[in-house]
């Protein structure tokens, strides 16, 4: 009865508002879960990286919508199991610190190759399996979908606006996510300033979970003008190629 209620506010002006804004909130708290993505795919051999990050954000539409539908549960993840003194741990803090420990230690891992000078295609010899790399899609996605979730509790009450907004933002995220993929790869830098993004964010939720709380706008704001200078810097390095190139061959044909 309540979901059949659900769907007739679906049709008013304020609900598909609300699920617009819910969407765009959705997509932009996913951009980190993007990043993640495209850098754990690319340890697969080319023609599987797509199937992963679609199986991935599938699997992990179907957990957030499971999630969505124990609302109850979910919040009462924020009351305290146990404490530490004056402090009280709650199921959201463990989950979020795992979450942020799990991410530190794969951009770390990531980031010690690059640093190395490690070949991806020596990476690649000890392959990883498919279902693994699956497997971190969905448990990361998991880990930050949190946050969008409490995001929703806290806008709307309409179940199905929340799943549907879910829905749109994921479908975004699989449309887009070889395209950004295959940008991060494609330029050393980016993926090195991608890594240092993601070890941002593990310690933006190891610090949440000690309820140390970080407005994600500012995260958002210096990673956009960090990525911004760094395309910059790669059109400028491509043109200085260019007329590198341009003047040999003048060099030469003289």
């Amino acid at each position: 009865m309540h979901l059949a209620q659900d769907f007739q506010e679906l049709c008013s002006v304020a609900s598909l508002v609300s699920l617009l804004t819910l969407a765009v909130l959705e997509i932009v708290l996913g951009i980190d879960n993007i990043i993640f993505i495209s850098i754990v795919a690319d340890k697969l051999p080319r023609k599987q990286q797509g199937k992963a990050r679609t199986t991935g954000l599938l699997l992990a539409l179907v957990m957030r919508i499971a999630l969505l539908s124990s609302i109850t549960w979910i919040v009462g993840l924020k009351e305290a199991l146990f404490t530490i003194g004056d402090f009280g741990v709650t199921g959201r803090d463990l989950i979020l610190f795992s979450g942020g420990v799990f991410l530190l230690y794969k951009t770390t891992i990531e980031l010690h190759n690059k640093v190395q000078g490690h070949d991806e295609s020596e990476l690649k010899i000890n392959k990883t399996s498919f279902n693994a790399i699956v497997a971190q899609i969905v448990l990361i996605d998991i880990i930050f979908s949190f946050d969008s979730i409490l995001t929703a509790v806290g806008l709307v009450t309409n179940l199905v606006i929340m799943i549907l907004a879910v829905i749109i933002a994921m479908i975004i995220m699989i449309i887009f996510s070889g395209k950004v993929s295959d940008f991060i790869n494609k330029n050393p830098t980016i993926k090195v300033l991608a890594l240092s993004f993601l070890l941002m964010i593990g310690m933006v939720l190891i610090l949440d979970s000690f309820h140390q709380h970080i407005d994600k706008k500012f995260i958002y704001t210096s990673i956009a003008f960090s990525l911004f200078v760094e395309t910059m810097n790669i059109r400028m390095r491509k043109k200085n190629k260019k007329s590198a190139d341009k003047k040999h061959e003048q060099k030469d044909g003289k």
